[in-house]
């Protein structure tokens, strides 16, 4: 049987606009609008880099001009609109999908048991059980407010010191839960304090959360392989993927269709059928400056596939061996990646200052595109805030 196809130019449309980024950003990025955006994207990768700002701030205002790094802190830290834990790596995740979380708790229980001989020795669980009558008793507190007579290490979180290793495992495993943060410092309390009640109450089992991850994973993607839905998340196995891809094959509830790529192969893919059917508009040709870890870019294979736009971050490869720069920035005008761009906010002389751009092949930046570059710099530079633009003499590359 020939496959349903979708071509290129639609599964971008289709990409685009389950991520937000389809139409040209309105609202006030902020309270309940805030909320509608991290419901869409489901999560918002953190990350501690700060050359212009945080990636969880840029992911946000590339969707909603008008958010300010503070909304963030609020929807978590008040509203408790998100909390905060691991998908693929350090994210908020919108508050109503916690209870699925138990399960990546239980499996990290099982998981991280394997360091029980050595923490044994290390008297670990000890620390763990003074470190939740402490902050029963006492009330909030950071990594750096426990363990300071105990030795450092500058190794991963297993090798801290005992007591920062078990607020890391108590969080890890549900017990506590990020109440806030002091600058990039994760501030622990007990779950029961953070996680609403009527969260907290929701306990899905297993195969509930199976179900969820693929069916969620699969809304916001569009269209995509079982190997893609299992990463989206990062919360079930590929093979439990792999099974309900085939279970709901089997009953018609979602189908396969072959999706057309950059380089005009064909990739098999599974599809809610309604999806086939419904028409989405062509992305907006707005021109946005993309954190690296946007939700659109941070599987670095699909993005290459669908955009034909190869990235990897350069900041531990040595100076003189980079293609790029420290950090770069993808540009996104409609539906292509045009360019990158090196830029980083001098806020001692209140500017942001652009070192190089390089095009995409095929991408020429001809005095309208550099005008819309020029309005999106401004954007970025009031998220950064700093309040004006400027540029090295050889900025554009070629």
């Amino acid at each position: 049987m020939t496959l349903p196809r979708i071509n290129h130019q639609e599964a971008r449309a289709i990409f685009l606009d389950r991520h937000g980024l389809g139409q040209a950003p309105s609202g006030a990025g902020k309270g309940g609008d805030l909320q509608a955006v991290v419901d869409q994207l489901g999560f918002v990768q953190i990350d501690s880099i700060n050359t212009v700002s945080r990636a969880h701030h840029m992911i946000l205002h590339a969707r909603r001009s008008a958010y300010r790094p503070r909304n963030l802190h609020v929807l978590h830290d008040r509203d408790r609109g998100v909390f905060e834990h691991w998908t693929h790596d350090a994210s908020m995740i919108a508050m109503q999908h916690f209870p699925h979380w138990r399960l990546r708790f239980q499996r990290n229980i099982a998981r991280l048991s394997e360091q029980s001989t050595k923490w044994r020795e290390q008297g670990i669980a000890g620390k763990m059980d003074d470190l939740m009558r402490r902050i029963a008793d006492e009330g909030p507190c950071c990594s750096a407010d426990v363990g300071e007579d105990e030795k450092r290490s500058s190794g991963g979180w297993w090798d801290w010191h005992p007591s920062k290793t078990a607020l890391e495992f108590l969080w890890r495993t549900g017990r506590l839960s990020v109440t806030r943060r002091e600058g990039f410092r994760k501030v622990y309390d007990l779950t029961e304090r953070v996680i609403p009640a009527d969260i907290l109450r929701v306990t899905p089992d297993e195969g509930e959360t199976i179900d969820w991850a693929c069916r969620s994973a699969l809304d916001r993607l569009g269209f995509a392989t079982s190997g893609e839905l299992a990463a989206f998340w990062a919360l079930i196995t590929p093979q439990e993927a792999k099974e309900w891809c085939l279970r709901h094959l089997a009953t018609g509830e979602i189908a396969e269709v072959g999706v057309e790529q950059a380089n005009g192969t064909v990739r098999k893919c599974v599809i809610w059928p309604n999806t086939l059917d419904a028409a989405v508009d062509p992305p907006t040709g707005r021109l946005r400056i993309l954190s690296p870890f946007d939700p659109a870019l941070r599987d670095r294979k699909r993005a290459e596939r669908l955009f034909d736009f190869h990235y990897r971050i350069e900041i531990y490869v040595p100076e003189a061996k980079r293609k790029y720069g420290y950090y770069v920035f993808p540009i996104l005008e409609g539906d292509r990646i045009v360019g990158r761009i090196d830029m980083k906010a001098d806020r001692g002389a209140d500017r942001l200052h652009v070192k190089a751009l390089w095009p995409e092949r095929n991408v020429t930046f001809g005095k309208g595109r550099v005008e819309r570059l020029e309005t999106a710099l401004s954007r970025t530079a009031r998220l950064a805030d700093v309040s004006s633009v400027t540029f090295d003499k050889d900025w554009l590359r070629h």
